[in-house]
């Protein structure tokens, strides 16, 4: 919680990273990408100059179907 308040304030500086993943997909199209350990932030990343670049924008999921209990 503490974290999630400094990383409001000062934001997160990005240093801890996953190692790149590159997702198969169907369409065939298939895009490189880091996520931030601390703050959970996907990034675009390149191979070629090994650098983290822009971030990937939110995906937005579609909400699942809740059953209604009447």
């Amino acid at each position: 919680m503490l974290k999630s308040i400094l990383n409001a304030l000062l934001g997160c500086s990005h240093q801890r990273t996953t190692f790149p993943l590159t997702p198969a997909r169907k369409n065939g199209i298939s895009r490189t990408y880091v996520v931030c350990l601390d703050c959970g932030k996907e990034f675009a990343y390149n191979w070629a100059e090994m650098r983290i670049g822009e971030p990937v924008p939110a995906r937005v999921r579609p909400t699942e179907a809740q059953p209604s209990f009447r």
